[in-house]
């Protein structure tokens, strides 16, 4: 039996912040002499289940702080139902708001975000016929339109919120009393976002139909008084090169916001009359805005601005004081959601780290700060489970780039593990691999795989440049990444030979498809709701990503059946509106009239995000059982 042990995770600065150990740029560390076996897989009766994989995958979004009590969305996929809202207090503790049969979701720019806003005595959300308001535990349609509604907001005795139909966007705004309303401030063909009132003006984000907003946007302001109309907008920042994002009213009365026009998302302050930096720093201080509603940085009693640090495959929690001093705040967590709510001198967060999955957090700010954990993920059938704590590597990349890879050996591994590896391209392509526990993850590491993250070419976290370094060669240098860091491991002896396999979901399905269109180390892919033709995306995908699929596509192309040399696995959901199941059938009857390997699972109901869905655990057995089919299949020659 393997060795129950913890492996070396990262270390920790002067500071108490945790920081990435030494990039690796020997090959001694990991050499192993040819005459060393591999190891061999763990045994089942230690492995972590399916169904506790996907029990302990709990999501929480959306954190929103009213006075004393804190909200949050939770996402449960044993339960087979949409996201539940959740209210805490000290004195209550945590309790569901809505009822079970209530989804608090949309479909807003696709991916949703600010589905709700909490009020002193009631909720207003957005579900699948318009506006509701939920208090005292009853929910009421408040304004019935079967749009999309997002980054809902409240202030000034109204509702704003983002309003997206066929056509278009919309600004509007509903009265939290008398009759509902609603009021259409303004409107656009292409995209708007954060409507953010403040002492008589209304500030908001627009970005055209050609765009994405982490490549262009605009921030724009304008008068918005008591007669509930906009006065003549002004353009404060953005533009072709720049992506303004995540506008906020600061307790000064000044306008904040998070713009990349040094390369990285750094905070800014206009004042009224011009603009300046806040906190220079070469990180992302907010998140790449695939959904509405972020919050990466919030206001202090005193003054002070706490935010979210990004730096490669890590977050940290800092505070810039009131000469602009970034001041990082010592926390064991090492993944942070761009969800901050600030109350008095406390923050509330989402965070999680190589040993604990995501978690809301009450983090009381001092000269210790301490955390009161509200709410978590792990069930009681996981605790005492040793588990896997990445290496991360810096790869050079056909001696141009260098690329960042965190490296989950088996659990239990002696420090000269040798074992099948799973690289796992992230859905992206701006989104990037975080340092944190996953636990579906881990149920490959328990049963004696590594799984190795690649933040490939495109990923968020190392600068604008890098953000988007892809476009126009998707499936080209993802793909090169992916395959270099299997090639790494393979050279230094980690990685069993013939035994190194490649998955991916969304984009980088399309990423897992491709590398097994091409010779290289990979026996084996699994493609999770994969994009399968960039051309015919373009045509479907929804709205607020048509930008997104032109500039990706020119790269690799369409995945074509006579190209794939390996057998794969097709994991996809009938009610994806997202990237549609319709390409991977025409895959699969492709693959099926070649005779090429193949397996297509298809979801019943099942949306884009089958790590969240209820047939999770049916996709992870089927995931297992593909891998191990293939190396049984390499064995017998």
């Amino acid at each position: 039996m393997l060795a129950r042990v913890r492996l070396a995770g990262p270390g920790v600065g002067d500071n108490g912040i945790p920081v990435s150990p030494p990039w690796i740029s020997t090959t001694d560390r990991w050499r192993r002499s040819p005459e060393e076996e591999s190891v061999e897989l763990a045994p089942e009766s230690d492995a972590v289940s399916a169904a506790s994989a996907v029990r302990a995958s709990i999501g929480f979004d959306q954190l929103r702080r009213v006075g004393d009590a804190l909200y949050w969305l939770e996402s449960r996929p044993s339960s087979g139902s949409g996201p539940t809202l959740v209210r805490w207090s000290a004195d209550d503790g945590a309790a569901d708001v809505t009822p079970s049969r209530f989804d608090v979701s949309s479909s807003v720019h696709a991916y949703g975000g600010g589905t709700y806003a909490p009020s002193s005595d009631e909720v207003w959300c957005a579900g699948a016929n318009g506006l509701y308001r939920v208090a005292e535990g009853n929910v009421s349609l408040m304004a019935e339109d079967s749009s999309s509604f997002g980054d809902l907001t409240i202030g000034n005795g109204e509702l704003l919120a983002v309003r997206e139909t066929d056509d278009g966007d919309a600004l509007v705004a509903v009265p939290l009393v008398g009759a509902p309303v609603m009021r259409v401030l303004a409107e656009t063909s292409g995209f708007f976002g954060a409507p953010r009132p403040g002492p008589g003006m209304l500030a908001w984000l627009r970005w055209s139909e050609r765009d994405m907003p982490w490549d262009s946007s605009e921030l724009w302001v304008a008068p918005y008084g008591a007669d509930g109309l906009l006065g003549d907008p002004v353009k404060l920042a953005g533009g072709p090169t720049e992506s303004v994002v995540e506008p906020r009213w600061g307790p000064d009365a000044a306008l904040y916001f998070a713009s990349d026009r040094s390369g990285w998302w750094n905070l800014y302050r206009w004042d009224g009359e011009s603009v300046e930096p806040v906190a220079p720093v070469a990180a992302e201080c907010a998140a790449e805005p695939w959904e509405l509603g972020y919050v990466s940085y919030d206001f202090l009693a005193d003054g002070r601005i706490v935010m979210v640090v990004q730096e490669g495959p890590r977050h940290r929690l800092a505070v810039v004081d009131r000469a602009g001093a970034v001041v990082p705040v010592k926390l064991p967590y090492t993944s942070i959601k761009p969800y901050l709510a600030v109350g008095g001198a406390s923050v509330a967060l989402v965070g999680s780290s190589p040993e604990v999955a995501p978690q809301v957090a009450l983090v009381h700010l001092g000269d210790e700060p301490r955390v009161e954990v509200l709410a978590r993920a792990e069930h009681p059938g996981l605790d005492g489970l040793a588990v896997s704590t990445p290496v991360e590597l810096r790869i050079l990349v056909e001696g141009s780039r260098e690329v960042v890879a965190l490296v989950y050996p088996p659990t239990g591994a002696a420090p000269d593990w040798c074992a099948p590896v799973i690289v796992r391209a992230h859905p992206g392509p701006t989104a990037s691999s975080l340092v944190r526990l996953d636990w579906q993850a881990q149920f490959f590491t328990s049963r004696g795989f590594a799984v190795v993250d690649v933040d490939y070419t495109g990923s968020t976290g190392y600068g604008r440049v890098f953000r988007q370094a892809l476009y126009g060669r998707w499936g080209i240098d993802d793909v090169v990444d992916c395959r270099a860091a299997a090639e790494f491991l393979l050279t230094e002896g980690r990685a069993v030979p013939e035994a190194v396999f490649i998955r991916g979901a969304s984009a980088g399905g399309y990423t897992a498809l491709h590398a097994v269109a091409q010779d290289g180390p990979f026996i084996a892919a699994t493609a999770v709701s994969a994009i399968v033709d960039p051309e015919r995306w373009a045509e479907t995908v929804p709205r607020f990503q048509r930008a997104h699929a032109t500039q990706l596509r020119g790269g690799a192309g369409r995945v074509r059946a006579e190209d794939i040399r390996r057998p794969v696995l097709m994991i996809h959901g009938t009610a994806d509106d997202v990237a549609t199941a319709d390409d991977v059938r025409e895959l699969a009857d492709e693959l099926q009239n070649r005779g090429a390997p193949h397996e297509l699972m298809l979801l019943d109901g099942v949306g884009h995000y089958v790590a969240t869905s209820a047939h999770a655990a049916r996709a992870l057995e089927a995931e297992l059982a593909h891998y191990r089919s293939a190396m049984a299949e390499m064995a017998s020659g």
